[in-house]
């Protein structure tokens, strides 16, 4: 019997995951289907008790479910419980537990560009949900520091008062983090600044980057934000939001499956959706 997994989220219309995770049931010899599906909040409870009625076999939580869905599970991994988000729900025998992939996805991606992450200093800007999952993530991974520039302190100092695992961070104000930005090994920008309609603004300068420094914004669409224009034009080496979502994807694919599936397929897919290619 075809197996159904999905996506949920509101809006939804939108997702590339569809495309992307059906091609890679198809090219393992699954016999499954992957769907978006357009959940309001108000019907989200609802919404995960039809899932179990029809035996739903998993699906990836987006915008604005990640937090909100948390309560309806019947289980939420440790990390996941930390960050306080769901991203990919796996069905276990008819109980659904919580996971999220998105730090990992975008550790996993940037360690094909930074091999070891040992007594590097990170610059983290922005405080929100992606934020969350990035810094708790590289916190275990063993970074040496993490630094959070915020406009907000107070969100900032809240992610570094929560984070369970021990790492050295200092809270900034963007200008702060502007002044200081040599120090950094590599910076990731996880604000929505850079994204329509906010394409030519970009949330600090970046005219102190280190030398050989690495930049990564989150962002991937467009592919190519000012932020990581500037970054280029002052030597850095870039890397935008695809492989973060091609990762968490991939992530989720293998809790589902067990199988790792080629997330260079699958990064080839979403490139050719979004008419461009990775920085």
């Amino acid at each position: 019997m075809k197996k159904i997994f999905g996506v949920i989220g509101d809006p939804i219309a939108h997702s590339m995951s569809p495309i992307m995770l059906n091609d890679s049931f198809q090219r393992y010899d699954i016999d499954a289907e992957y769907f978006a599906f357009h959940i309001k909040n108000e019907f989200l409870q609802d919404a995960v008790k039809g899932f179990k009625a029809i035996n739903l076999a998993g699906f990836n939580v987006t915008v604005p479910h990640k937090t909100a869905i948390m309560p309806f599970l019947d289980e939420i991994d440790p990390l996941a419980q930390a960050i306080g988000a769901v991203n990919t729900v796996v069905n276990d025998e008819g109980r659904f537990i919580g996971y999220n992939t998105d730090g990992s996805g975008f550790l996993e991606g940037l360690k094909k560009e930074i091999p070891s992450f040992k007594n590097k200093n990170m610059l983290l800007i922005g405080a929100g949900g992606a934020a969350r999952a990035i810094y708790f993530t590289m916190a275990h991974a063993g970074i040496q520091s993490i630094d959070i520039a915020n406009r907000t302190l107070d969100k900032a100092d809240y992610l570094v008062q929560n984070c369970p695992y021990p790492v050295n961070s200092t809270v900034l104000g963007i200008e702060d983090a502007e002044e200081n930005l040599s120090k950094y090994d590599f910076i990731v920008q996880t604000t929505s600044i850079g994204m329509h309609p906010d394409v030519d603004r970009s949330p600090i300068r970046l005219d102190r980057l280190k030398k050989d420094a690495f930049v990564s914004d989150i962002i991937y669409t467009p592919l190519e934000t000012k932020f990581l224009q500037q970054a280029k034009q002052n030597g850095a080496q870039t890397q935008n939001g695809v492989s973060m979502f091609v990762y968490q994807g991939a992530l989720a694919f293998q809790k589902w499956t067990g199988i790792l599936p080629d997330t260079e397929k699958m990064q080839s897919i979403v490139l050719k959706q979004l008419g461009g290619k990775s920085c």
